[in-house]
């Protein structure tokens, strides 16, 4: 693991990906934006837009180490010239979720949900970056970001759909999906 990296999305007018669509799935969504803007590090100039949002790269959460190679040997980095389409999305989990232990979260996520294991199947065609908020005191939980050549939309779409239809998606209160292109 680096070190935890501050991670910015920027919607608004100006950014380098384009926003397609922009809706809510559960709860609120976010304001009209044309234009996202990813500015990464503590450093980086500071920049405006209709929203900002927020959060750290961190060590993986609910993943043993079997799994942790697994992830790492299929998945290939952000940033592929080929991955012209992207997606944002934020999620906030209901408190009925963060009563729960970490052990119990782990069980919902993976033994009965199988998170990690449907997103194993979708690799190396889509690469994903998770980024935490709540810690941050930020309205979402975590930003999850994703990349992806136009080739593999559609498996991109399956993917979503099967992670919605698990148990662990009974917990999410507030989720918007933000779809991009550069």
């Amino acid at each position: 693991m680096t070190q935890p990296l501050l991670v910015r999305f920027i919607g608004g007018t100006t950014g380098a990906w384009q926003v397609e669509s922009l809706r809510a799935l559960v709860g609120d969504g976010l304001d009209a934006a044309s234009r996202l803007d990813v500015v990464e590090g503590p450093d980086a100039p500071a920049r405006s837009g209709v929203w900002e949002l927020r959060g750290v790269t961190s060590h993986e959460r609910y993943v043993e180490r079997a799994e942790r190679a697994q992830l790492v040997a299929a998945q290939e980095g952000l940033g592929r010239p080929a991955a012209v389409h992207a997606a944002l999305i934020p999620i906030r989990k209901s408190p009925q979720w963060w009563a729960l232990t970490q052990d119990e979260r782990r069980d919902v996520l993976e033994s009965r949900s199988r998170h990690i294991a449907i997103g194993l199947e979708y690799l190396p065609a889509v690469a994903r970056r998770l980024v935490h908020c709540r810690d941050l005191g930020e309205e979402f939980d975590f930003l999850t970001w994703f990349e992806f050549a136009p080739a593999a939309r559609g498996p991109f779409d399956d993917l979503l759909g099967r992670l919605r239809e698990t148990e662990e998606w009974s917990y999410v209160e507030r989720e918007v999906e933000v779809r991009l292109s550069r």
